[in-house]
């Protein structure tokens, strides 16, 4: 049996983040499918078997079920030591990033996505243009960070990347941003996340459980 096990989904970014993690630093881990368009999350005799507040991911280890990807990711570089910060004030920036990314810079552009292409019908316009100024926002402000930097936190990854690397890699089609034209600097990030050994896009690097269906959008204005 392998040493990690992780609840998940195609779709989720949350559960991306942990996937992407446990991959790229080469620990011994398997993908455990979650039908989340079936409503499983919201089944009470699953709520109490693996996680109470309905959520994925949720990591398996030694007996034990933990959830919150930002938890579960400074966990995991305080037990195997990698792409942990380090030092007290790494530790710090570490954190507030984790902060800023679960809400505002991944729950903004989630919530986008979401509602851009995974709702059985297509919400109000006024709705989209809402969520669409927040990730404008948040957006901004990690592209101006990444000018003069490699990683968030300096020359190399940190657990803070793969936090924010959450929901970039989903297509256009569902996110409704091209952010290679909008955020070069995030754009150019994202690329040397994706060189690293091990990395691979959502949907292949959790090829199981089932995803709520997208709907077919053109709001994106090209390849992201």
């Amino acid at each position: 049996m392998t040493q990690y096990r992780l609840h998940c989904v195609g779709g989720s970014g949350n559960a991306y983040k942990v996937a992407l993690y446990l991959n790229c630093a080469g620990l011994d881990w398997e993908p455990v499918g979650v039908d989340f368009a079936g409503g499983q999350t919201r089944d009470a005799n699953w709520r109490a078997d693996a996680n109470a507040m309905g959520e994925v991911p949720v990591l398996e280890v030694d007996g034990r079920r933990m959830s919150q990807s930002g938890a579960i990711l400074i966990w995991l570089a305080e037990t195997t030591g990698r792409f942990a910060p380090v030092g007290p004030d790494e530790r710090f920036e570490a954190l507030r990033w984790i902060l800023f990314d679960n809400h505002k810079f991944t729950a903004n552009y989630a919530m986008h996505r979401f509602q851009n292409s995974l709702t059985p019908e297509p919400v109000h316009p006024a709705i989209l243009s809402f969520l669409r100024a927040r990730v404008e926002s948040s957006f901004a402000i990690v592209d101006k960070h990444l000018t003069d930097r490699p990683f968030v936190l300096g020359e190399g990854p940190t657990i803070v990347d793969f936090s924010m690397a959450g929901y970039v890699y989903y297509p256009p089609e569902e996110t409704g941003f091209d952010i290679a034209a909008d955020f070069p600097a995030l754009h150019a990030w994202r690329q040397r996340l994706a060189a690293l050994p091990g990395w691979k896009p959502p949907y292949e690097l959790m090829p199981v459980g089932r995803s709520p269906p997208a709907r077919v959008t053109t709001s994106a204005r090209g390849a992201g």
